[in-house]
């Protein structure tokens, strides 16, 4: 099913993402395989009119203008701020997983609205990367994350951050957020209960490899004030839990099944 138009009637079909810089006063550059999108598949042409993202929020309603092989310009009808993106912000701090489940929890997470994904190596991690192989998944992870982006018309491409530890991913939380850890150890704190009466614009939430959390990794994000959970009486897969997580997050403090 396909995620709601960011604005009705702006756009709707020919939807592109473009870097800041390639917007320069009133017009628009586009580059890359979008051009032979918008020529050879969509068929269009000057004269033709577009809506183009920046990926930082920012929208642009542009008319072509010329078209050439290696690029598409156009100059720049109305500017807007494109509707799609939650009123708060959710990072999903996820633990290395096996085959594309990757893959899956970025594409999914991004559909459900997270603004950043930090893939996180923990004790009881089964993947192992060199510092180049992590460079090229971080890469193939926010290609994945931009389709998906397309595909659900956000006006936010979520980051992908490059692979990290424990203690450097806790240091990546400001004041005032809550802070997650879906963990099966916990029996006295449930998800339902803490998100209830929340008034929280950041939300982080840990979510570990398929072997789950070490203690000691708990009992660091707990001095560090990340609140333990239990998700009820069933064990999630890792590749379930954030994304089931993410949802419920959104839904009790998001836009989630709203209008």
């Amino acid at each position: 099913m396909d995620c709601p138009h960011g604005r009705p009637g702006v756009g709707n079909i020919s939807h592109f993402f473009i870097s800041p810089e390639q917007v320069q006063k009133e017009q628009v550059i586009i580059t890359g395989p979008d051009v032979t999108h918008i020529s050879r598949v969509l068929r269009m042409g000057p004269g033709d009119v577009i809506t183009v993202l920046d990926g930082r929020g920012n929208g642009y309603r542009v008319r072509l203008t010329v078209i050439t092989r290696s690029q598409a310009e156009g100059i720049i009808l109305e500017q807007f701020t494109p509707g799609g993106e939650a009123p708060l912000r959710v990072t999903l701090v996820q633990g290395l997983s096996k085959g594309d489940k990757m893959d899956i929890i970025i594409q999914k997470g991004t559909e459900l609205g997270v603004s950043r994904v930090v893939p996180l190596h923990c004790r009881r991690s089964v993947v192992q990367l060199t510092p180049q192989k992590a460079g090229e998944r971080q890469q193939r992870w926010q290609r994945i994350a931009l389709e998906a982006a397309k595909q659900c018309r956000r006006a936010l491409i979520p980051r992908v951050t490059a692979v990290m530890d424990l203690p450097s991913a806790l240091d990546l939380l400001a004041p005032d957020t809550l802070a997650l850890m879906p963990w099966e150890g916990e029996r006295g704190r449930g998800l339902k209960g803490v998100l209830q009466g929340q008034s929280s614009r950041e939300v982080v939430v840990f979510i570990g490899p398929e072997g789950g959390f070490d203690p000691a990794e708990v009992a660091l994000a707990r001095q560090r004030g990340v609140l333990p959970v239990s998700l009820g009486p069933r064990i999630l897969r890792t590749e379930t839990a954030g994304l089931a997580v993410v949802a419920m997050v959104m839904y009790e403090l998001g836009d989630l099944g709203g209008p």
